[in-house]
C-alpha cells in the first residue's frame, strides 16, 4: 500500500526522516566529542604488543555490558588467527578472572590451572602453554582483557612482561572507550528506529479500521523527547552521548538561549583551567 506520492511521503515516513535528522545532529556532536578510532587502532597495539613482548600470540577482548560476555574482537601474532569473534562469559577462565578481579595474572602453565579452560582454548585451534592477562582498565573501570599466548623463548612471564603489556593496555583502554561510541551509536539508531516502527505500525492498523489517519503523531518536539529518552537509556559510562543529546537539543534553540549556553560552557572551561592551574585533574 502506497503511503503517499514523491510530494507526500506520507506521515509515517516523515516521522521517520525527522529521527535521523534528529539522531545525525547527536552522531555529529558525539563525534567532535569524542573521533572514533575504531578495531583498527586496536589490532595495530595488538601487533605492536606481540612484536614488544615477542609472543606467539595477542588477543583483546571487550567487555558488551548488554549481554556480559567478553568478546575477542582484534589478534595478532602467528597463532591468533582463530580468536577473533569468539565469546566468552566474563567470568569464564583466566581472561574472565583477569577482567573480574582487575588485575594481571601472568600463568607459566596454564594446564595446571583450574581456571583455564581447555575447550575455549581448541575453539581458537591454539591452545598455549603460558598466558599473561592483562585487564583493559582506567579510572572509569575496566572494560575488558589482553592476553598474550606464550613468550617465544618458551620462558615463562615476567614482571616485565607484565609492565609492558599494562603500558599496552592503557593505549587499548583508551581507543576502546572511543570505539564505544560506535557501539553506541548503531543501538542507538536500532532503539529509536524502533520505536518509530512501532508508531508506524499504529498508524496503520488505525487507518485499517476505518479511522481517519492520525496525522504526524509525533512533531518534532516529541521526536526529540523520544531520542532523549533513547539516550538515557544506554550504559552509565556513554557520558558522551549525554552531553551529545544536550547539543542536539540546543540545534534549534533560540539565539538567547545559545549565548546563555555558550556563556555557561565558558564558565566551565574557565574553572577547569583554574584547577589544571593549581594540579587538580
Amino acid at each position: 500500500m502506497s503511503r503517499g506520492s514523491t510530494d507526500d511521503p506520507g506521515p509515517a515516513r516523515t516521522v521517520a526522516l525527522d529521527a535521523l535528522v534528529a539522531l545525525a545532529v547527536r552522531f555529529g556532536a558525539a563525534e567532535r566529542i569524542a573521533p572514533s578510532s575504531g578495531d583498527v587502532a586496536l589490532r595495530a597495539i595488538a601487533d605492536a604488543a606481540a612484536a614488544a613482548v615477542q609472543v606467539a600470540a595477542v588477543s583483546m577482548a571487550i567487555h558488551d555490558a548488554t549481554t556480559g560476555m567478553l568478546v575477542f574482537r582484534v589478534a595478532a601474532g602467528r597463532e591468533g588467527r582463530g580468536i577473533a569473534g569468539l565469546s566468552i562469559a566474563s567470568h569464564e577462565g583466566i581472561a574472565g578472572y583477569a577482567f573480574s578481579a582487575g588485575q594481571p595474572l601472568a600463568i607459566a602453565d596454564v594446564r595446571a590451572d583450574p581456571r583455564f579452560e581447555v575447550a575455549t582454548a581448541e575453539r581458537t585451534g591454539y591452545v598455549p602453554r603460558s598466558i599473561l592477562a592483562v585487564p583493559l582498565a582506567d579510572d572509569d573501570g575496566v572494560v575488558g582483557v589482553m592476553e598474550l599466548l606464550d613468550r617465544r623463548d618458551g620462558q615463562p612471564f615476567d614482571l616485565a612482561d607484565v609492565e609492558l603489556g599494562t603500558r599496552f593496555a592503557a593505549a587499548a583502554t583508551a581507543t576502546i572507550r572511543a570505539t564505544r561510541l560506535d557501539d553506541a551509536a548503531v543501538g542507538l539508531l536500532t532503539a529509536t528506529l524502533a520505536a518509530i516502527g512501532r508508531h508506524a505500525r499504529d498508524m496503520d492498523t488505525t487507518v485499517a479500521a476505518g479511522a481517519p489517519p492520525p496525522g504526524p503523531g509525533l512533531d518534532r518536539t516529541a521526536i526529540e523527547a523520544l531520542v532523549g529518552a533513547t539516550i538515557d537509556r544506554l550504559p552509565d559510562d556513554d557520558a558522551i552521548w549525554q552531553l551529545a543529546d544536550r547539543i542536539g537539543r540546543l540545534h534549534a534553540a533560540d539565539p538567547e538561549d545559545l549565548t546563555l549556553a555558550t556563556d555557561w560552557l565558558d564558565a566551565l572551561l574557565r574553572h577547569r583551567q583554574r584547577r589544571g592551574g593549581s594540579g587538580g585533574r
